[in-house]
C-alpha cells in the first residue's frame, strides 16, 4: 500500500527561499517556532515531507526527471530545423540560447527551495532536544541525503552553481557566486559519509523505498565519487577532472572515511574511485540482494503501485495519483486514446540503440518499444524515430483513472537500482586494476538476467571473460549501463563524466546515416554500410486481437518468405484482412530522397541524390565537431531573471552556445 506521501509541511519553522519569486528572495517567518516544531518527531516529519512535496511540481516530475535528460546515444527526440526557444534547444544541446526559457528558472528555484527546506531540518534537528533518538537522527541523515540528490542534479544541469550548506534566514547574505561542482561533491560526499550509518535501512524504515533510506544513500555516496572522480564542464568550456585544475589537496575537496575500521583520505580521482568502490562494497556486504529475475517485472510493479524493500529498487519518487508523477504521460508506452487515459510522450529512444542490443538480450524488447494504444484493445506501430520507453505503460495500471487523463499517474519514478551499484563497482574496480575478478563478478551479474539459459554460455561467462584490459572492459561497462538503463534518464551525465559524449553523438550520427544508406542499393558495395545491409528496409506486422504482431524484427525477409500482399495499418483490424500484414519503414527511414523540380513539368522529381534524414540532421545539431573531440555543451544557463536579480552570478562561459547559426 502507498504511503500518504508528501504533504506539504504545514510548520515551516525558518525563512524559506520561494519558488514564486526569484530565488534569493526570503519570505517571511513562520507563525511557528523552531523550537516547538523539532520538539516532536511528527511534526519534524511533516518539514522534512515539504521538501519531498517539492519533487510532485512540473519542474522534477517531467522536465529534470526525464525530459531534459536528453539527446545521447540512447535517449534522444527530435527537435524541429531550428531553435524555438523551447525544450526541444535542451534537445538539440542548445540550451545555451534559453536564458528567458521559464522552464529553467522553475527548475532551479525547484532545487533551491528543496535545498533550503532540507538545511530547515537539519537546523532544527541539530537543535532539537531529541535529537538523539533513533528517528531524529534517521530524518536527520535523510535531510542530507536530500540535499546531497538536489545538488547533483543541480550539478548535472548547471555545471558549478551556488552552494547552501545552511537554511535561508532574514540578514543572511544570498547572493553568493558559484561554488565549482567538484568542491560540492566532495562535501556532499562528507555530510553523507558522516550520516548514514543513522539511517534505516528500507526493509525496516516505515515507507520502505519511497523515502530515502540507507540502502539509497549508500548508492548516492558511490554516485557522488564516481561523478568526482569524473569529468565536468569547466567555465573555459573544456572537459576536466579536478586535478587538472584545481588543487586537489585542499580540504574543500577532500573526503576523509573510515570503512571497515581503516580511516582513508580522498582527494584525486583515482581515492574518489576508492571511495565509490568502497561504499558499493559496503551496501552488499550490509544488504546484499540478488537482482529480480524478471527485467519487465521491475518496472510493471512500478505501473502497479507495488513497492518491496530489499530487493531492485532502492529508492523511487513517490507520488499520488491526480496530484504528481508524469511516468507513463511524458515517458514510457504511447496511448493515444484509451479507458486509462492518454500520453504526451517526450522521451524516445534512438534507431541505432535500439539496433545495438544483442539479438537475444531481453532487454531489448522490454526498453524499446514499436506499438502504441489507440484504444484499449488496439495497436499501432511507433515510426523507427519515435521508438518510445517500454518500460512504462499506462495500460498496465491497475486502476483506471479515466479516458480524460493524462498527468499526475502517481506512477513512481526509480532513482536508483541494485543494477547500477553493482555496475559502479565493476567500473570502479576497473578503474583501479584493471578487470579483476571482483569488476568481471558484477558484470556478471546483472548481463546473467539479461539473456535465457541457452544464452549464459556465450553471451555472458565467455562475452564478460573474453574482457582482457581495462580499455575493454571499460566499452563494455559503457555499453551496459546503455542496455540496462535505457530511458532512466542516467545516459547524458555518464557520458559527460566520462568524457565521451561528443565520440558517441558522432557515432550515433555515423551510425544512423549508414544505417539509412544500406537500404539504397547503389550504396551497396560502400564499407561504411556492410554492416547494415541485413538490416530491414521494412518491417511486416500483423494483428492478433488487435494487437500488433512483427513477422520481422530488425532483419531482412528472404524473398520466399515476405508477403506478397499488403494492406494498410487500418484495415487490418478488418475480418477479411485477417492473417494479411502492413509495413512499417525501418532503415528506409533513416534516408531522404532529394527532389528537384522538373523545369519542363513543373513537377518534383528525384534526383538521384540522397541525404541523412530530418530527424539525424536535428537532433544533435548544437553540437558540430565531426571529430567528436571537442566538449558538448549539454549544459543549461541560469535564467535571466535569476542572473538579473544577482551581482555575482551570469553565464560567461561553461560552452554556452548563444548564437542560433
Amino acid at each position: 500500500m502507498k504511503i500518504n506521501k508528501y504533504i506539504i509541511a504545514t510548520f515551516m519553522g525558518a525563512a524559506s527561499l520561494t519558488s514564486c519569486e526569484d530565488f534569493l528572495t526570503v519570505d517571511s517567518p513562520s507563525q511557528f517556532d523552531t523550537n516547538y516544531v523539532f520538539s516532536n518527531e511528527n511534526d519534524a516529519k511533516k518539514v522534512l515531507l515539504g521538501a519531498y512535496q517539492l519533487f510532485c511540481e512540473d519542474p522534477f516530475t517531467s522536465r529534470m526527471s526525464a525530459v531534459w535528460a536528453q539527446n545521447t546515444d540512447v535517449e534522444a527526440i527530435a527537435p524541429g530545423e531550428k531553435p524555438d526557444g523551447s525544450r526541444r534547444d535542451v534537445w538539440s544541446l542548445q540550451g545555451g540560447l534559453l536564458e528567458g526559457f521559464g522552464d529553467i528558472k522553475k527548475a532551479w528555484d525547484n532545487n533551491y527551495l528543496a535545498i533550503d527546506r532540507a538545511n530547515q531540518v537539519i537546523e532544527g534537528i541539530r537543535q532539537s532536544s531529541i535529537a538523539n533518538t533513533p528517528n531524529m537522527k534517521s530524518m536527520l541523515a535523510e535531510a542530507y541525503c536530500l540535499r546531497a540528490y538536489r545538488y547533483w542534479m543541480l550539478c548535472c544541469i548547471w555545471g558549478d552553481v551556488p552552494y547552501f550548506s545552511e537554511a535561508a534566514k532574514a540578514g543572511m547574505e544570498l547572493d553568493l557566486p558559484k561554488t565549482d561542482k567538484n568542491i560540492i561533491f566532495s562535501k556532499e560526499i562528507q555530510a553523507l559519509v558522516d550520516q548514514e550509518e543513522n539511517m534505516m535501512f528500507s526493509d525496516v524504515a516505515p515507507d520502505g523505498i519511497e523515502r530515502m533510506n540507507r540502502d539509497f544513500a549508500l548508492g548516492l555516496i558511490a554516485r557522488l565519487a564516481m561523478f568526482r572522480a569524473g569529468y565536468g564542464m569547466t567555465k573555459e568550456g573544456t572537459m576536466k577532472r579536478a586535478e587538472d585544475y584545481l588543487d586537489v589537496t585542499n580540504e574543500d575537496l577532500t573526503v576523509t572515511y573510515t570503512i571497515n575500521g581503516t580511516e582513508k583520505r580522498a582527494s584525486t580521482s583515482r581515492d574518489y574511485y576508492e571511495l565509490a568502490k568502497d561504499y558499493c562494497q559496503k551496501l552488499i556486504s550490509l544488504k546484499g540482494r540478488t537482482l529480480v529475475s524478471d527485467y519487465k517485472n521491475i518496472f510493471e510493479r512500478q505501473c502497479q503501485f507495488v513497492t518491496t524493500p530489499n530487493e531492485e529498487v532502492l529508492y523511487e519518487v513517490a507520488f499520488v495519483a491526480g496530484n504528481g508523477g508524469d511516468v507513463a504521460w511524458c515517458i514510457g508506452q504511447t496511448v493515444s486514446a484509451s479507458s486509462k487515459g492518454s500520453t504526451t510522450i517526450q522521451v524516445n529512444l534512438t534507431p541505432s540503440y535500439y539496433c545495438s542490443f544483442d539479438d537475444n538480450d531481453i532487454r531489448r524488447d522490454v526498453t524499446c518499444c514499436f506499438a502504441k494504444y489507440t484504444s484499449d484493445n488496439t495497436q499501432s506501430p511507433e515510426s523507427f524515430t519515435g521508438l518510445t520507453v517500454g518500460k512504462w505503460s499506462r495500460m498496465w495500471m491497475t486502476s483506471t483513472p479515466g479516458k480524460d487523463s493524462s498527468k499526475g499517474t502517481g506512477i513512481n519514478w526509480p532513482l536508483m537500482r541494485y543494477s547500477d551499484v553493482l555496475l559502479m563497482l565493476a567500473e570502479a574496480e576497473n578503474e583501479l586494476n584493471g578487470p579483476t575478478a571482483l569488476a568481471k563478478e558484477q558484470l556478471l551479474k546483472v548481463r546473467t538476467r539479461a539473456f535465457s539459459s541457452a544464452d549464459q554460455s556465450e553471451k555472458v561467462t565467455n562475452y564478460v571473460n573474453a574482457l582482457s584490459n581495462k580499455e575493454e572492459f571499460f566499452n563494455a561497462i559503457v555499453d551496459e549501463r546503455a542496455w540496462e538503463f535505457g530511458g532512466e534518464a542516467l545516459r547524458k551525465y555518464d557520458l559527460a563524466r566520462w568524457n565521451i559524449y561528443g565520440k558517441k553523438i558522432v557515432e550515433t550520427i555515423e551510425t544512423l546515416t549508414q544505417m539509412g544508406r544500406s537500404s539504397i542499393d547503389e550504396f551497396k558495395d560502400e564499407p561504411g554500410v556492410q554492416p547494415y545491409l541485413n538490416y530491414a528496409r521494412k518491417l511486416y506486422y500483423t494483428k492478433k486481437a488487435g494487437m500488433l504482431v512483427f513477422l520481422n524484427d530488425k532483419y531482412k525477409l528472404a524473398p520466399e518468405d515476405e508477403p506478397k500482399e499488403t494492406v494498410k495499418d487500418e484495415d487490418l483490424n478488418k475480418a477479411e484482412n485477417e492473417g494479411k500484414y502492413a509495413t512499417m519503414n525501418f532503415t528506409s527511414q533513416l534516408i531522404t530522397a532529394l527532389t528537384a523540380k522538373d523545369p519542363v513539368t513543373g513537377e518534383e522529381v528525384k534526383t538521384g541524390e540522397y541525404e541523412p534524414a530530418n530527424y539525424i540532421k536535428y537532433c544533435w545539431r548544437g553540437y558540430t565537431d565531426p571529430t567528436g573531440q571537442s566538449a558538448v555543451p549539454y549544459l543549461l544557463p541560469i535564467g535571466i531573471e535569476t542572473v538579473q536579480n544577482s551581482t555575482v552570478l551570469n553565464n560567461d562561459g561553461y560552452g554556452h552556445v548563444k548564437s542560433s547559426n
